[in-house]
């Protein structure tokens, strides 16, 4: 054993074997150093049969030990094997505890006092030693566990998966894979989008949820660990389920401690930053170098190539380039200039302020995802009433977004460095508005899921995106010539909060003087009369309540609560109180709305001896109304069944406005007093169905209709995420005789849908193709004369109507009077 090794590697996962191997091959002196028994802990621990991804697929693989896609034994006996052939020097059982000293002369402790010496080191130990703990009541309970070896080992129970990476969705369907191992599976993610994982395990996924292998559950976090139960927080609730096992799949952090001993920085504070790194995967140590998931690169083909780039830095060759770039070079040669790669990259990352704390390797990555273009001035990007879900950085220039379709000369800009289409990102929205190149410009296109993936996994990125939001929706809100220097102090101090539905934002008579905006979800407003809480107005998204105890100093005059699960930001009082000082028309606007609120709170103070049969009434329905999806509406359908006489003239407009089929059922869906909520789309603000619709078929029309396009392929997700169930899978039925054959001459079934039979046979006779696709309400967009349902109502029933207009006190007040 020489006195001082040229580099000791420290962990043998793929990142450590590929350095290794490059080392032996060049003959340089080295020393692999493993704390387990045996190679690739990390695969190593991967469940039993797991077939491996080898993804990028475009990027090829640089290393001396071989890599494709395949079984996990396969994949660990080859590299057993080659690693033993290029007779690298492997060091196991020995758990590296300290590493000191400087470039040239490094001293590594292993456990047990012995030490190791060696002129550089390379530190490729991953982050799956350090795993994230849930953190709820009952966290310590003995059926929660972070790793799955054999899938095949259990049966018969209730087995929850926590995490919507690759682990968890692969552990997933490997319990779920053998029905007579009787699993009955269940798989939580916190958000409605698989943001982390492969699109290949995504597609698998969805496939065992639409076999009925595996239960899949959406915006859905563990609250409670309990004996064989598990408490969840959904979307419109509590809600307990059996559980019988839990496997805990929540990812894992860089082992910080360890490392900042060793003299490295970290990007950041943030709990999941990673080290900072040098385009030679050199951290602020000179001489330590680090690679694989701990540099924030955890797909196994790149970690092989760091392992191999880094020796062969470390070995002179300064003219190395890493493997994916001539992808990047083909890329970025669009663009006006001619810069390298790496001046690009720095580019994008300098000047996009929320790329700016990304590590030169996660650039890589990111732009291997994303699409680069280059406008001249005047060019469009994008038209208002586009679909699009994709979210736009300017790396140079500018652009001007057109906010009036009446005059194309009021514009807004946005400069350099800043994002545009995040809307379209987080609501699904058609784009808002037209945006043009202000002057020649130069920018990053981010798909939805290269862009949801940067803001689950970089925490940086994630803040600026929410602060640039914010301040966006502080000053349309607000208007009256506000600048982002005035709200600056404002969304520094902003703090995203997630409400569980039903709970209480502020309470009556707290003496708390915060103030809140609603960017998700929706809230109602409650006053105690009588010891009983009256419903006083619904709050959708958009909205801001708590300014009246901010601006009179008073305690709460009114309980504010959560109809669904909701996130708000809370502003600090006095930071509003500021603003308000410094615009005068802010103010004005600000003691408008407080006027308003105020005067339903006199109204009520002053009436209830006189009317509580009618508050409690009306709160009732409210009540009823919002347990029943109304929270989450932007249109629906409501019966007046006191006007109702039960013709079905709704159902059998629909049906001839839409092919033949309707899109309502008049007679499901539930009642209270007078008031009927019949099964149809609510067309929802931050709409369920478009959670994993794998041709992107659900949109969102312009005035706000969420309709399903002629790309749908008839998979049903859409069905199974809906939790109102108003969409049906049904193939699209034969052309019924017209309207006059049918009273001449009795040909075909009549006015509104066809029966079953009918439509079954007419079809089988003609040949035509029964493939069944999903079906909704689209409000009869492009239909002149708004909703058919309503027009063809004789009575005057059925209404269509946007809760915040319905769910008011303004309503009750018409009714009392």
């Amino acid at each position: 054993m020489p006195d001082t090794y040229r580099v000791a590697i420290v962990g043998s996962g793929p990142a450590g074997l590929s350095a290794a191997a490059r080392a032996a091959q060049l003959g340089m002196s080295h020393i692999l150093i493993e704390k387990t028994d045996h190679l690739s802990d990390t695969i190593y621990k991967y469940q039993k049969g797991k077939h491996v991804m080898a993804t990028p697929s475009n990027l090829v693989l640089r290393s001396d030990v071989d890599f494709d896609a395949g079984k996990r034994e396969f994949i660990l006996d080859t590299w057993d094997r080659q690693i033993e052939e290029c007779k690298a020097n492997v060091r196991l059982n020995s758990e590296v505890t300290a590493i000191t000293g400087t470039t040239g002369a490094f001293t590594i402790e292993i456990k047990g006092g012995e030490t190791i010496q060696a002129e550089a080191v390379i530190m490729a130990i991953g982050t799956q030693g350090n795993p994230n703990k849930l953190r709820c009541p009952g966290a310590d309970m003995p059926h929660i566990q972070y790793q799955l070896d054999d899938p095949g080992e259990y049966f018969d129970e209730h087995i929850t998966v926590v995490g919507s990476g690759d682990a968890g969705i692969e552990n997933a369907l490997g319990l779920a894979a053998d029905p007579a191992q009787r699993n009955i599976v269940t798989i939580l993610n916190r958000s409605a989008e698989f943001a982390r994982a492969k699109p290949a395990n995504v597609t698998l996924l969805e496939e065992a949820e639409r076999d009925g292998r595996i239960s899949v559950r959406r915006e859905t976090t563990p609250t409670g660990v309990r004996d064989k139960q598990l408490v969840l927080e959904t979307r419109d609730g509590a809600e307990t389920i059996p559980c019988d096992r839990i496997i805990a799949r929540t990812g894992s952090q860089p082992p910080r401690g360890f490392v900042e001993k060793c003299g490295i920085e970290f990007t950041s504070e943030e709990r999941s930053a990673f080290p900072k790194l040098s385009p030679s995967f050199e951290t602020t140590q000179q001489g330590i170098h680090v690679i694989g998931a701990l540099a924030g690169y955890p797909l196994i083909k790149h970690c092989m190539n760091q392992g191999y780039d880094v020796v062969e830095f470390l070995n002179g060759n300064a003219d190395l380039k890493p493997a994916d770039e001539p992808i990047l070079a083909e890329k970025f040669s669009a663009l006006p200039g001619n810069r390298s790669v790496d001046e690009w990259l720095e580019v994008f990352r300098e000047n996009i302020v929320i790329l700016r704390e990304l590590s030169p390797l996660q650039m890589r990555e990111l732009m291997l995802d994303g699409s680069v273009a280059a406008f001249d001035a005047g060019d469009v990007i994008f038209v208002r009433n586009d679909p699009g879900s994709s979210m736009f950085a300017i790396a140079e220039g500018s652009v001007s977004v057109e906010v009036n379709p009446a005059d194309t000369s009021i514009t807004v800009p946005i400069g350099q460095g800043s994002i545009f289409g995040e809307v379209g990102l987080i609501s699904g929205r058609r784009r808002g508005s037209t945006v043009r190149a202000a002057e020649p410009v130069i920018t990053l296109e981010l798909s939805r899921t290269a862009a949801l993936k940067l803001l689950a996994t970089a925490p940086t990125a994630d803040r600026a995106v929410r602060q640039i939001t914010i301040e966006r929706q502080l000053l349309q809100m607000f208007g009256s010539g506000l600048t982002p220097q005035d709200v600056a102090e404002m969304v520094e101090a902003a703090e995203a909060v997630e409400i569980r539905a039903g709970q209480n934002v502020i309470e009556e008579d707290a003496d708390d003087t915060d103030f809140y905006v609603i960017q998700r979800g929706s809230m109602i407003v409650e006053k105690t009369i009588g010891g009983k809480p009256v419903f006083l107005s619904y709050l959708p998204a958009g909205s801001y309540f708590g300014e009246m105890a901010v601006i009179d100093g008073n305690r709460r005059s009114a309980t504010v609560k959560a109809a669904i699960k909701s996130e708000v930001i809370k502003f600090p009082g006095d930071a509003f109180m500021r603003l308000l000082e410094r615009n005068p028309k802010v103010r004005e606007r600000a003691l408008a709305d407080m006027a308003s609120r105020r005067q339903i709170n006199a109204f009520v103070e002053e009436r209830k001896e006189s009317f509580s049969g009618a508050v409690d009434m009306y709160s009732e329905t409210a009540k009823f109304l919002i347990d029943n999806g109304i929270g989450e509406a932007t249109d629906v359908l409501l019966i007046d069944e006191t006007l109702c006489v039960g013709c079905d003239n709704c159902e059998k407009a629909c049906a001839d406005s839409h092919e033949g089929l309707s899109r309502l059922d008049r007679e499901a869906g539930r009642t209270y007093a007078h008031l009927h909520v019949p099964t149809s789309c609510r067309h929802c603000e931050h709409p369920h169905c478009m959670a994993d619709c794998p041709p992107n078929a659900i949109k969102r029309g312009a005035d706000g209709e969420v309709f399903i396009d002629e790309t749908c392929i008839g998979c049903g997700n859409c069905q199974r995420n809906c939790p109102y169930g108003v969409i049906r899978m049904d193939p699209k039925p034969p052309k019924k005789p017209s309207l006059l054959s049918w009273l001449m001459f009795g040909a075909g079934p009549g006015p509104g849908e066809a029966s079953y039979s009918w439509r079954k046979k007419t079809a089988e006779k003609k040949g035509l193709e029964q493939a069944k696709l999903a079906i909704k309400c689209d409000m009869c967009a492009g239909i002149d004369g708004g909703p058919a349902c309503v027009r063809a109502c004789p009575t005057g029933a059925a209404i269509r109507v946007a809760p915040e207009k319905f769910l008011t006190f303004t309503k009750l007040a018409e009714d009392v009077d």
